[in-house]
């Protein structure tokens, strides 16, 4: 891709990182899910017997997207869960590895401790 710009003009910008025309790029308000679930993983995993970022690209069910990741967690009481990570915060949309139930109703949370404390006495 050409870009015509002026040498001049750029040695002239000061502080150009700054500016607000090259601050509105498209998307860079925008979280990637998986960057932040594998901090929630990488947070919690010492409290269950297994989780990670699922990278299941066989199952429909899970849609690939910047704006959501799902997380596979195992409890320490052996209970399964598929986790939807969103801005929204988490919540379980399966109850097994790299599945997603449509009509499960279940509600956000917004730390992953706070769903850890309502699906795992053990936590």
């Amino acid at each position: 891709m050409e870009t015509d710009y002026n040498p001049m003009e750029l040695s002239s910008m000061s502080g150009f990182e700054d500016s607000s025309e090259l601050n509105g790029f498209e998307g860079t308000d925008m979280k990637d899910m998986r960057l932040e679930a594998e901090a929630v993983v990488n947070d919690v995993l010492f409290a269950v017997n297994n989780m990670f970022v699922s990278k299941s690209l066989r199952s429909k069910s899970l849609r690939c997207a910047d704006d959501v990741a799902y997380i596979n967690v195992e409890t320490k009481e052996r209970s399964r869960y598929c986790l939807e990570l969103t801005e929204a915060g988490l919540r379980v949309v399966g109850y097994a590895f790299d599945q997603v139930d449509d009509h499960l109703q279940t509600p956000y949370y917004e730390t992953v401790y706070s769903l850890l404390d309502t699906l795992s006495p053990a936590y």
